[in-house]
């Protein structure tokens, strides 16, 4: 009635609705209470960044980015009016490895033994290769993540799941970082890292191979929690007509959110580049090209 008081009078909306005038103007006179400002104003901040970030982000990572706007609020009070709103963040599922590590290729030891810690950058670097299906038929994605930060430093996508695709992801990591040497790399047992190709790329850049134990997903559990990640929050969601549209889509996850917005519970609830810069410049007074 409010909004249409100046297309059609008072009385006459308050006969069709069925409502008093009385009424009406009692509750035009009423003022919500700060608390429902407070909430009202909050609400609209939480339905802003959970658009923003196309529901992917839930209580803590929303709660953290409030207070970053200078919000005064708790994890409760967001968790209360995210039931309110009926806003609730994807929820991640299962997916099957895809790596074939039944081959009678020489494996590595396994160097990390699930210390997935790191005091800095290109210390150690993970890898994993994941499916993404396309109405064009099955895409690969090969990943580098470094530990100290979980960017994603280096990928890969391609059509056939090759020694060439993990290869790719490693010199993409390799030229970003700028060709560190003595990095731990450490990835599972399939085919595609004990290739020739894989291990001379590893040897002649002096870097140190790691490996799984076979069938044992826990040695390599953060590359494959970035797979679980990014299939909830992105692949899941698309229908992908072409390996192009596929490759596109996967390339602004990765480079525009992932790395730079995205914010990450292992580091503080920072964006992983942020992270770094953060690092960098309090140890050294300058800033990372982390692309």
């Amino acid at each position: 009635m409010q909004e249409h008081q100046q297309e059609f009078s008072i009385d006459r909306m308050s006969e069709v609705l069925s409502v008093s005038r009385s009424g009406y103007y009692a509750w035009s006179k009423h003022k919500p209470s700060k608390r429902q400002q407070s909430n009202d104003l909050l609400d609209k901040k939480v339905t802003s960044i959970f658009t923003v970030h196309q529901g992917r982000y839930g209580v803590p990572r929303i709660t953290i980015e409030l207070q970053a706007q200078g919000e005064v609020c708790s994890k409760n009070r967001v968790a209360r009016r995210m039931r309110f709103l009926s806003l609730h963040a994807k929820a991640k599922k299962k997916f099957k490895v895809t790596t074939d590590s039944n081959h009678k290729l020489a494996v590595a030891p396994n160097l990390l033994c699930r210390d997935f810690g790191a005091d800095t950058i290109n210390q150690k670097w993970v890898s994993d290769i994941s499916y993404v299906w396309t109405e064009e038929g099955w895409m690969y994605l090969a990943i580098i993540l470094d530990l100290y930060s979980r960017a994603v430093i280096g990928w890969s996508i391609q059509s056939r799941m090759t020694k060439v695709l993990v290869c790719n992801a490693l010199n993409m990591a390799l030229w970003k970082r700028q060709f560190p040497r003595q990095v731990i790399v450490h990835s599972d047992q399939g085919s595609q890292y004990c290739s020739h190709m894989y291990q001379k790329l590893l040897k002649s850049q002096g870097l140190l191979c790691s490996m799984s134990r076979r069938g044992n997903c826990w040695d390599n559990s953060v590359a494959e929690s970035f797979f679980h990640t990014i299939k909830t929050e992105l692949i899941y969601e698309k229908r992908y007509l072409s390996r192009d549209a596929a490759k596109q889509s996967i390339f602004e996850y990765i480079e525009i959110y992932y790395n730079k917005v995205r914010r990450h519970s292992a580091i503080g609830f920072e964006a992983p580049y942020n992270f770094e810069n953060q690092s960098l410049m309090s140890h050294n007074g300058v800033s990372t090209n982390s692309g």
